[in-house]
């Protein structure tokens, strides 16, 4: 009886799988396409700025939206026409899984209509076969205009063939207008010689010299060109040729001679400039010269300043109404530019460094990012009375002898054989040392000025820097001399 019960289950067993493995399957469900919807803002049909975002969204009932395709078509309003549509351009479609885009519509026209189309793509990859699409008009984009402001046109720069602590390379200044109406210039890019564009969002650039074709020293050309927030690329940009020099400083001394001779302290119609000039030439034996004012109150071109180891700039007349000139930001771009590629420089003169604060109460504290600060190292600076008391200056070390005044060049009232106004120098920054103390009669009043530093110089790792808070002109010439010799020495120009 168990064998025949036995026997029926495998029979009905085998008999189920049979029928199970013939039955047909139904047939699977069709993908269904997916739809795509897009935002009513900007509404269809308004006429507004070339840059625009559109939003959309997509669905799919039987699976996800994968990736979004969208793609432009364009048209301008024909020159002169109210009604003419010329078709310009259309772009192919383009991949994104955002549900938004920011585009900048082509508008070269006074009026342009823009169809902006997309599509769902879902998972399947079935395509939405109805894209949405939105029509606009965008008024007007013109490209901006680009301007260099430095290097100047056809100007000789320093370069080194490498950068150095204060030489990083050819600082190019610029700027763009754009003249879309709520139009903005989003982004810059330079070239140097014909190379390739590099994009930069500032309106500055520092370029270093393996941008540049070879050989480095001689004409080189820059060009720079601007883009707005339409996409618009100013086609022509701005150019400058530059010449890059090299400084030999195969000549020890250039003399530039500030000093107005009309304004020194006599009664009467001032000295020579035979005088002036003729003792510096004796203090500085073998050095050139260049008058500031017979050359239109202008710096000797920098393809001058290549040749020499230092520059001494002399202003030892007296300013009363004005500073002096060397101070103008013209001339201390100049002396900065030949400091960083490894110049030497000395300056004196009365009030000298007063000129670089006329307008303002001293003692004077100069701030970072100064001339007086930066390159001289100099903080604070005070100034002595109007009426005559420094007698000379003491050496602060043996490497520098002692001076006197030439008393017989100030022998008026207020001076009465003594300088006034002399510029101590308070509180000098690092890597500096004095050269002269302030010096005057045991019997002045004033003793806070004595033992101050009247003479200061400045050791860097590229350049070297020595300043005098006095009119040299006005120390006997042969304290001149020995103190000329005595700092040429110190900074190794022989």
């Amino acid at each position: 009886m168990k064998r025949v019960l036995l026997l029926s289950f495998v029979c009905l067993s085998v008999s189920v799988l049979w029928i199970s493995c013939e039955r047909p399957t139904s047939p699977p469900n069709s993908n269904k396409n997916p739809h795509t919807k897009i935002a009513n803002v900007p509404t269809e049909g308004d006429t507004i700025f070339p840059l625009v975002t559109l939003n959309w969204t997509g669905g799919d009932n039987d699976g996800f939206v994968a990736r979004y395709q969208f793609r432009i078509f364009t048209q301008h309003l024909a020159t002169g026409s109210t009604t003419e549509w010329v078709t310009y351009d259309s772009t192919n479609w383009k991949d994104t899984t955002a549900t938004s885009v920011t585009i900048a519509f082509n508008s070269n026209q006074n009026l342009n209509k823009q169809i902006f189309y997309v599509r769902s793509i879902d998972n399947e990859g079935s395509v939405d076969p109805q894209p949405v699409s939105k029509t606009l008009y965008t008024t007007k984009a013109s490209p901006p205009a680009t301007t260099i402001y430095t290097p100047v046109k056809n100007s000789s720069v320093f370069v080194l063939d490498n950068v150095s602590d204060w030489w990083t390379g050819i600082s190019v200044q610029f700027k763009a207008v754009d003249r879309t109406v709520n139009g903005k210039v989003v982004d810059y890019a330079w070239s140097v010689d014909g190379g390739s564009l590099h994009w930069l969002t500032d309106t500055s650039i520092i370029i270093t010299p393996e941008h540049f074709k070879q050989p480095l020293i001689g004409m080189h050309y820059i060009k720079v060109v601007s883009r707005n927030n339409t996409n618009l690329i100013d086609p022509t940009g701005d150019s400058t040729a530059i010449k890059l020099l090299n400084p030999t400083f195969e000549k020890n001394v250039l003399i530039i001679d500030e000093t107005d001779e009309f304004n020194v302290p006599f009664v009467g119609s001032g000295i020579p400039d035979d005088s002036v000039d003729n003792y510096y030439a004796r203090v500085f034996p073998g050095s050139d010269s260049w008058d500031y004012k017979l050359h239109g109150n202008t710096m000797p071109p920098r393809d001058t300043l290549a040749h020499y180891k230092l520059i001494v700039w002399h202003a030892d007349d007296r300013p009363t109404s004005l500073p002096h000139k060397i101070s103008e930001a013209k001339n201390i771009a100049i002396f900065s530019d030949y400091l960083k590629v490894g110049g030497k420089f000395l300056m004196s003169g009365w009030g000298i460094l007063k000129s670089f604060a006329y307008k303002e109460n001293f003692p004077f504290t100069f701030l970072p990012g100064t001339f007086v600060n930066d390159f001289l190292h100099i903080k604070t600076v005070s100034e002595t009375a109007l009426v005559g008391d420094c007698i000379g200056g003491a050496g602060v070390s043996s490497k520098f002898s002692s001076f006197r005044v030439d008393s017989l060049k100030l022998q008026s009232f207020p001076y009465n054989g003594m300088l006034t106004q002399v510029n101590l120098i308070t509180v000098p920054a690092s890597f500096t040392e004095g050269l002269y103390s302030y010096e005057n009669q045991p019997t002045s009043s004033y003793q806070l000025y004595r033992g101050r530093y009247i003479g200061l110089r400045y050791y860097g790792t590229v350049y070297d820097a020595a300043v005098l808070g006095f009119p040299l002109y006005f120390i006997r010439e042969a304290d001149a001399k020995t103190m000329a010799k005595e700092i040429l020495q110190s900074l190794n120009v022989q």
